[in-house]
């Protein structure tokens, strides 16, 4: 197999499996359409709210999970390629968060729901899991601080988005430390970084509205208190 045909072959599995919608097979198990309940999308937090927390985690962790797994495992054939094929750090980095990045897609766009998915803030975690170690310790210090966030606001979408926005200067704030040559070559990181923040933001674009005007439903309040809600705002992704 020439190493063109499998990055392709590891773009598609990518794909087909971010395309997987735990969040709704997780409520068809309990006899929901998750599209149906709260605010009508299949990510982790609508989830959590329709059928409760643990529902809620388990599909976060799902989540995470198809978006590590393919990433991790596609890391070690291309390292293999790289060694067999003679590339150069920057072509093996782009090849490996092209696999990411798909990951994301899948997720976001999911060709099992026509196209119609979440925001992708799990899968973006779990792709930056798999990008071990250049994106593992920072996405590890942005979960962190998107639980301090959540914490001190109780606003999950507030959480995401400024974790997005942070993962990027975590990410040069951490390597600019421990191996400043990383910056140099390793540059399609920190842009992969910089876009993958960006979707996110992007995503929850209708939540910085809410947020705005003060309507944004915050954790632990009645909309989130495990049972299903009614339809009240907008089909939006998660």
């Amino acid at each position: 197999m020439t190493p063109i045909l499998m990055i392709l072959l590891l773009i598609l599995a990518a794909y087909l499996i971010g395309s997987v919608p735990f969040g709704f097979l997780i409520g068809l198990m309990k006899g929901i359409d998750i599209r149906t309940v709260g605010s009508r999308n299949i990510g982790a937090t609508n989830v959590g709210r329709a059928l409760g927390k643990k529902f809620g985690v388990i599909a976060f962790l799902l989540d995470v999970l198809k978006g590590f797994m393919p990433t991790l495992v596609a890391g070690r054939f291309i390292e293999r390629a790289v060694l067999s094929g003679g590339w150069d750090e920057a072509t093996r980095f782009l090849c490996w968060l092209g696999v990411g990045a798909f990951c994301v897609i899948g997720h976001n766009f999911p060709v099992f729901l026509r196209f119609r998915g979440g925001k992708g803030v799990a899968t973006s975690l779990g792709v930056t899991f798999g990008v071990y170690p250049y994106l593992t310790w920072p996405g590890l210090i942005a979960f962190g601080f998107w639980g301090v966030v959540v914490a001190a606001t109780r606003y999950i979408s507030l959480g995401s988005i400024c974790a997005a926005a942070a993962m990027p200067i975590f990410f040069v704030l951490l390597w600019r430390s421990q191996d400043p040559a990383l910056l140099r070559e390793g540059w399609p990181l920190l842009v992969f970084s910089l876009l993958l923040g960006g979707m996110v933001i992007a995503r929850h674009w209708a939540n910085i509205g809410r947020l705005l005007a003060g309507t944004e439903t915050k954790l632990g309040s009645r909309g989130d208190s495990g049972q299903t809600p009614e339809v009240q705002s907008p089909r939006e992704p998660v």
